[in-house]
């Protein structure tokens, strides 16, 4: 039983994200199928801890471990399949029906993205974090998240990128990530704001956030408001090399 903070280590897990994640973060699930062992391992050191060990952890490790296990916990998934399937969707039930052990419970993945982080933590940066293993989804880092300044550099990343957001002046459009529309609710609390930006509270707390990640020539445009505002379609396809 793990009875430290000091005895829970990422090395692992470390090793597996920089061993078979590149630096566009696909994944090589085939090699990673076929050298499971440090995966295994670490996922398995999650079900080792302490509910009094992670309870004396900070928030932000608190975090962090969620979001590592929920990623971890995600990859195990894609190459558990005897063939790797085409879309994380194609696996019956991995969301709402398979459970994981950790920290001395059994969890889905829905039950660590919903009701753990999304419910106990507030923190609407987590959707940049989690990766659902979906070309679409916010990149897989190379090492684990250890939170803070890594999710302002995710989130920096992720907008940068075609998934993110595009800024169309000369069709008046802003295209953000169906993230954004599926999870809009969470940045109300903190980034709320009136007679700025445009649509619906969620809408305008969302590109408030956004505005904090971008140039002066972008985030006026922003706040300004005269553009329509549209999500891009999700690519469901696996995230894979």
């Amino acid at each position: 039983m793990i009875t430290s903070a000091a005895e829970f280590t990422y090395g692992d897990y470390a090793a597996v994200l920089k061993t078979y994640v590149n630096e566009n973060a696909r994944v090589d699930y085939k090699n990673l199928q076929a050298n499971r062992q440090q995966l295994d391992a670490f996922n398995a050191s999650l079900a080792n801890v302490d509910r009094s060990t992670y309870a004396a952890w900070s928030k932000q490790q608190q975090i962090a471990f969620w979001i590592n296990a929920y990623n971890a916990f995600t990859l195990q998934s894609i190459i558990d399949q005897n063939q790797i399937k085409k879309s994380i969707r194609d696996i019956p039930g991995v969301w709402r029906g398979r459970e994981f052990a950790i920290a001395g419970e059994l969890k889905t993945l829905d039950n660590i993205e919903h009701q753990i982080l999304r419910s106990q933590f507030k923190e609407p940066r987590i959707h940049v974090a989690l990766v659902c293993a979906a070309v679409s989804c916010p990149p897989l880092r190379r090492e684990p998240d250890r939170l803070d300044a890594q999710l302002d550099d995710q989130t920096r990343k992720f907008l940068a990128s075609s998934h993110g957001l595009r800024i169309s002046r000369a069709e008046g459009r802003v295209d953000l990530s169906s993230i954004f529309k599926w999870f809009g609710k969470d940045w109300i609390e903190t980034y709320g704001v009136e007679g700025k930006f445009t649509g619906g509270k969620s809408e305008r707390a969302v590109l408030n956030f956004i505005s904090q990640y971008l140039d002066e020539v972008d985030r006026d445009y922003l706040v300004q408001g005269n553009y329509k505002l549209k999500y891009l379609r999700y690519d469901w396809s696996l995230n894979k090399q």
